[in-house]
């Protein structure tokens, strides 16, 4: 079974910095490409992230090119995606996915709240 379990949200201020983790398990993680998506409230899933199974290549949304970074730890099962420059429109509900689209398995989200 697959499972995804992100943590590192919580409450910033603008310009201020986060870093999210997600540990995964029940599939073969460091052959699998991973992407964060996130749903700000009152809108749609949106793709942020992706990167390769070896940590390249990554992809980044326009919105958080610059100040977004993701990368992955094959060896402990983890995916990160560090957050700079954080900004209003970033607050939203960031989920770690897997499969194609904005993922066919996502974990429960972990809530990233930019507010001064």
């Amino acid at each position: 079974e697959v499972q995804l379990v992100e943590s590192g949200g919580g409450l910033v201020q603008p310009g201020g910095s986060l870093r999210l983790s997600c540990a995964a398990s029940g599939f073969a993680f460091s052959a699998s490409y991973m992407k964060w998506v996130r749903q700000a409230p009152g809108k749609v899933l949106e793709w942020v992230a992706t990167i390769g199974s070896s940590g390249a290549p990554t992809f980044y949304t326009a919105a958080v090119g610059g100040r977004f970074t993701i990368s992955r730890d094959n060896a402990k099962n983890t995916v990160y995606l560090q957050m700079n420059s954080l900004n209003f429109e970033d607050t939203a509900l960031y989920y770690c996915a897997t499969g194609p689209g904005l993922g066919t398995s996502r974990g429960q989200g972990t809530q990233v709240t930019v507010s001064s």
